[in-house]
């Protein structure tokens, strides 16, 4: 899939990435004040724009197909909006607690 001289730059960027938007889920989760777990969340968001910008470049370097590119944005855009859910959810929760 990607050359070999992609082994350790854009292919472990992904991986962080990917790895980043699930464990900063995860720390904010742990969190117990929702300021400090909603900032949590936005930076999982991050993660997520940033796994984006790097499909994006596969698909410009021709690293990957279209239909994988095609696979990974819906994955990515139904992750980012069930976060984006949750994190609306988060708020809501703050505001009636205040």
């Amino acid at each position: 899939m990607f050359p070999v001289e992609e082994k350790y730059n854009l292919n472990n960027q992904i991986r962080k990435a990917a790895v980043s938007c699930t464990a900063n889920i995860a720390e904010g989760y742990g969190r117990f004040h929702y300021k400090d777990t909603i900032r949590f969340y936005m930076i999982s968001r991050g993660s997520m724009n940033e796994l984006k910008d790097h499909l994006i470049t596969c698909l410009d370097l021709k690293y990957i197909g279209e239909s994988l590119f095609n696979e990974g944005l819906t994955s990515e855009d139904t992750a980012r909006k069930t976060l984006n859910g949750y994190i609306n959810f988060v708020k809501r929760r703050m505001r009636n607690e205040e």
